[in-house]
C-alpha cells in the first residue's frame, strides 16, 4: 500500500516536470517563449509516452487537438494586430491622447490624467507595451515639469497601459482568454464592465488623493514634449518605432475626428457584429479619415500598416501560442494537474471557492511561467476542467456564464497580476523603458518602482479575488454567478 502510493507520488512528480522545465528555461535562463514552450512540449511528449507507454504519435496528437481548437483566435489575432497598428499609426491614438490632455495637468492632477489617458489609448491600441513607451515620456516630463511624484505617475501609466489588455476588444491577451473557455469577447466585455470601471474609478480617486499634497500649478504639454532629450526618443526608435510615430503626431497635432474608429469598433460589437467584421471595419474606417487627415496613404496601409500587423502577429505571437496550446494539450492528456485539481476541490466549501482558487491558480501560473500569454494558454484548460467536474449547473447559460469568469480570471491575473510580479517580463520592459525616457532620475527606474504604488493593479487582483471567494460579484451588475449552481457531490462526479 505505502509502496503503490510512493509509486504514484512519483509519477504525478514526474508529469510536473514539464512545467517546472518551462517556468525554469523563462524565468532563470531568459529563454524566450518562442524557444523555451517548443522545448517545454517535447519534453511533456516524452514524460507522456513514458508514464503511458505509448508512442510519439498519440502524443502529439493532443497537441494537435489542442492546438486545432484555437485556429479562429489565430485569425482573429491577425485583424487585432492589424487595427493596433492602424489605430497607432493613423492618429487615433494620438487624437485620444490630445482630446485627454484638454483637461489640464497639475502635479496633483499628473497620474490620475495620465492613467485616463493610458486606459483610454490602451482600449484603442490593444497594445500595452505600446502605449506605455508612447504615454511614458509625456507624463514622466510633464511630471518633472509640475513638480509631480515620479514614482506615483509612472505606476500610473503602468497601469493604465495595461487596461485594454484586460478589457479591450483588440487585445492579443483578450483574444486568447475569450478563445480558450470559447465565449465571445463583447460577452466576456460586458461581464466584467461594471467591475473594471469601478476599480478604474476607485483607483482614479487613489491617485488623486496620494498627489493631494502636491502643487496645483499646471504644466504646459508642449513644453513637456520638447524637453523630451534626444537620446529618449533614440531609444524609443530602438525599441517600439511606433510609439515615436504616435508621439510625433501628438506634438504636431491631428484632426480630433480621428477617434471614431476606435468608437465604431466598440459600437459593432455592442451591437453583436462578428469580432473579424469589427476588427474589419477599424482598419478600414482608419483608413478612410487617415487619408482626410493626411496621417495615412492607401499604399502605405495596406504594404506598411497591414504587413506589419499582420507579419508581427505570424512571427511571434501566434507561433508561441500554437506551441503553448499544445503544451497544455498534453499536459491535460495525462492528468498532469488533477493532484492541484484535488488540492482545490479540498480546500473548497462551495463553489465560490473553487472558482476563487481557480484566481489563485491563473496568479501562481504567472508567478512561474513569468508570462500572461503563456499562463492563459496553459491555465485555462485546467481551470476549465476543474469547473467542469466539479461544479453542477442548471444549464448551457450557467456552464456558458461560469467559463466568462474563467476568461477574466486568465486575462486579469496574466495582465494586472504580472504588474505584482517582480521577475514579469512587464514591470522589467515598463521599467527599462521608464530609463530610457527619463534618464535623469539619479536611482533609475527598478520592477518594484513600478509595482509599488500600483493601485490598479492592486485593485483588479485584489478584488476579483475577494469578490469570488465572498460571492459579494452577486452586487456587481452582469458579474455575479449563476443562480442556483453548487459544488457537485461525490455520487454526482461518478456519474
Amino acid at each position: 500500500m505505502q509502496e503503490h502510493k510512493g509509486r504514484r507520488v512519483l509519477v504525478s512528480l514526474v508529469k510536473f516536470f514539464p512545467l517546472f522545465l518551462f517556468a525554469l528555461l523563462v524565468i532563470v535562463f531568459k529563454l524566450d517563449l518562442l524557444l523555451a514552450a517548443p522545448l517545454a512540449t517535447f519534453t511533456a511528449a516524452a514524460v507522456f509516452m513514458l508514464v503511458n507507454r505509448a508512442n510519439f504519435d498519440r502524443a502529439f496528437s493532443h497537441a494537435l487537438d489542442a492546438a486545432r481548437k484555437i485556429v479562429l483566435i489565430f485569425f482573429i489575432l491577425m485583424f487585432a494586430y492589424g487595427v493596433a497598428e492602424c489605430f497607432m499609426a493613423t492618429g487615433v491614438g494620438a487624437s485620444l491622447i490630445i482630446l485627454a490632455l484638454k483637461l489640464g495637468v497639475s502635479a496633483r492632477m499628473v497620474a490620475p490624467v495620465s492613467i485616463l489617458v493610458t486606459c483610454l489609448l490602451s482600449v484603442a491600441t490593444g497594445s500595452s507595451w505600446g502605449t506605455f513607451a508612447a504615454c511614458a515620456p509625456i507624463f514622466l516630463w510633464l511630471n518633472h515639469l509640475v513638480g509631480g511624484d515620479v514614482i506615483l505617475t509612472v505606476c500610473a501609466v503602468a497601469g493604465g497601459s495595461c487596461f485594454g489588455d484586460n478589457i479591450g476588444m483588440i487585445s492579443d491577451v483578450t483574444v486568447l482568454s475569450c478563445g480558450m473557455q470559447d465565449v465571445k469577447i463583447i460577452d466576456r466585455v460586458k461581464h466584467q464592465l461594471v467591475w473594471c470601471v469601478s476599480c478604474l474609478v476607485v483607483s482614479l480617486l487613489i491617485f488623486y488623493l496620494a498627489g493631494s499634497h502636491l502643487p496645483a500649478v499646471h504644466g504646459d504639454v508642449q513644453q513637456a514634449l520638447d524637453r523630451i532629450p534626444p537620446e529618449a526618443y533614440t531609444a524609443l526608435e530602438e525599441q517600439r518605432p511606433s510609439a515615436m510615430l504616435l508621439l510625433e503626431q501628438v506634438k504636431n497635432g491631428v484632426p480630433y475626428y480621428m477617434v471614431v474608429p476606435m468608437f465604431l469598433v466598440i459600437v459593432m460589437s455592442f451591437l453583436g457584429i462578428h469580432t473579424l467584421l469589427c476588427l474589419g471595419i477599424g482598419m478600414v474606417s482608419s483608413l478612410v479619415l487617415g487619408t482626410l487627415a493626411g496621417t495615412v496613404s492607401i499604399h502605405s496601409w495596406l504594404h506598411e500598416l497591414l504587413y506589419a500587423g499582420f507579419s508581427d502577429a505570424g512571427s511571434w505571437v501566434i507561433v508561441m501560442m500554437m506551441w503553448v496550446s499544445a503544451f497544455g494539450g498534453i499536459m491535460n492528456a495525462m492528468n498532469a494537474f488533477d493532484p492541484l485539481s484535488r488540492g482545490v476541490v479540498r480546500l473548497s466549501r462551495n463553489h465560490h471557492q473553487l472558482l476563487g482558487w481557480c484566481g489563485m491558480i491563473c496568479l501562481l501560473g504567472n508567478v512561474a511561467l513569468a508570462d500572461e500569454a503563456a499562463q492563459v494558454a496553459t491555465m485555462s484548460p485546467i481551470i476549465r476542467d476543474i469547473v467542469k467536474k466539479n461544479v453542477k449547473t442548471n444549464s448551457d447559460q450557467d456552464d456558458y456564464r461560469l467559463r466568462l469568469r474563467l476568461a477574466t480570471f486568465t486575462s486579469s491575473m496574466g495582465i494586472y497580476g504580472s504588474q505584482l510580479i517582480p521577475w514579469h517580463c512587464f514591470p522589467v520592459f515598463f521599467a527599462s523603458i521608464a530609463n530610457a525616457v527619463y534618464p535623469i532620475r539619479a536611482q533609475g527606474f527598478s520592477p518594484m518602482d513600478i509595482i509599488s504604488k500600483n493601485y490598479l493593479s492592486f485593485l483588479i487582483v485584489g478584488s476579483i479575488l475577494l469578490l469570488t471567494f465572498t460571492g459579494w460579484d452577486r452586487y456587481i451588475p452582469g458579474f455575479g454567478l449563476p443562480d442556483g449552481i453548487c459544488l457537485k457531490t461525490a455520487e454526482d462526479r461518478d456519474r
